[in-house]
């Protein structure tokens, strides 16, 4: 394992083995802490560090390695995955999770994310989980159906297509209905270069990453082949994929020399995943023309570094804590708690290529803005206005 990918492999146990080992231990609930800003999440903070937890690091258990002793902590990482998943959709276990939004809508949040670690790893964290696990799992992901979505004209409508594409991954069968209107008004919602309304109003923050480019994109290729009946699954695809691709230009331009980005808009203390759509464009061997994957490698571990070396960014027993870089609770909106902030996992995608894939094996790369800001002038800097 070549140093940079045994730091990123280091720093994603990092964050995500308390979840994992709490809940494997059936304690998630007794011991993970709930920091939050104004209200009570504790309802709603477990399944959130759960979902997110796998969504970001489902691609990096699905990919066995060459390297004999990243391997072993795969495996074994893959089994912790498994056993966490099994508790929290036990009814009889302690660490049963709250899936139906009883009192909160948020369930609908965080089943959609630990659907899309589903569908990143079918094989890890479905097809190797037992019988009574996968009918519990199904079950848990039907009961978020009663959660009303009509209040929420957002990138909320993406989080029930999730849901029903891990479904037909499961079972074969879906609610399309929930599909085809998170797709039809995100099309509506585009604003051009690269770029969707989070609803119909352009937000400046990130959850074009966080949610809706990704989700879009994991929602089609899973269900091309049903959507094509319709006459638009590859298109849509094709369309979604061309959309993200420019927009993990901008993201790759908006990382500095120092590994700092722009702090704009809410959900900051998600950290990383802000960087969730260029980690996947990696992932899927589709970065834009001229971002190679050596500079995104570089670019994001300027990122991973700048934001989980800074002090106080874990509590004394390893958990994560609301802040950007560091410890920062005025950061956080009133819906931040601790499990909120395992969304940072997403920028951990590309751990789901081989070690020997170039984003891996090439030499470091200087990324844009430090082309840029040293005074670099060649045909590698970007030009949009070619």
């Amino acid at each position: 394992m070549n140093t940079t990918r045994k730091y990123w492999v280091n720093t994603l146990l990092k964050i995500a083995t308390p979840v994992l080992n709490a809940l494997t231990g059936k304690k998630l609930k007794e011991t993970m802490p709930v920091e939050g800003k104004l209200t009570d999440r504790s309802a709603v903070t477990h399944l959130e560090a759960l979902g997110r937890t796998l969504a970001g690091i489902a691609p990096w258990l699905e990919t066995p390695s060459i390297d004999a002793e990243e391997e072993a902590i795969r495996a074994r990482t893959a089994e912790l995955a498994r056993s966490a998943i099994a508790n929290a959709v036990d009814p009889e276990s302690p660490d049963y999770l709250n899936f139906t939004g009883d009192t909160d809508d948020q369930p609908l949040v965080d089943a959609a994310f630990l659907a899309e670690g589903i569908i990143r790893a079918p094989k890890e964290l479905w097809e190797k989980l037992d019988r009574t696990a996968q009918n519990n799992l199904v079950n848990a992901l039907k009961l978020t159906r009663k959660i009303i979505t009509y209040r929420h004209r957002n990138n909320w409508l993406l989080f029930p297509a999730m849901i029903e594409a891990a479904l037909y991954r499961m079972t074969g069968e879906c609610d399309l209905t929930r599909v085809d209107y998170a797709m039809c008004m995100h099309e509506q919602w585009y604003k051009g270069d690269g770029v969707y309304g989070d609803g119909p109003e352009f937000h400046w923050d990130y959850y074009n990453s966080y949610v809706i480019q990704p989700m879009l994109l994991d929602v089609t290729r899973t269900l091309k082949d049903v959507l094509m009946r319709n006459d638009y699954g590859e298109t849509a695809e094709a369309l979604f994929l061309s959309r993200t691709r420019r927009y993990a230009t901008i993201l790759e331009r908006m990382i500095a020399a120092d590994g700092t980005f722009p702090a704009i808009g809410r959900s900051i203390t998600y950290r990383t995943g802000a960087f969730h759509a260029l980690a996947q464009m990696a992932l899927w061997n589709e970065l834009p023309d001229g971002v190679s994957p050596a500079q995104v490698r570089c670019a994001l571990t300027a990122v991973i570094k700048k934001c989980f070396e800074a002090k106080g960014t874990f509590d004394r027993n390893g958990w994560l804590t609301i802040g950007l870089c560091g410890h920062q609770p005025s950061l956080g909106e009133y819906y931040i708690s601790t499990g909120s902030l395992y969304l940072c996992t997403f920028v951990f995608l590309p751990l789901g290529l081989p070690v020997d894939h170039p984003f891996w094996k090439d030499p470091d790369e200087p990324y844009t803005a430090i082309k840029i800001w040293n005074g670099t002038n060649s045909d590698s800097l970007p030009n949009d206005g070619e």
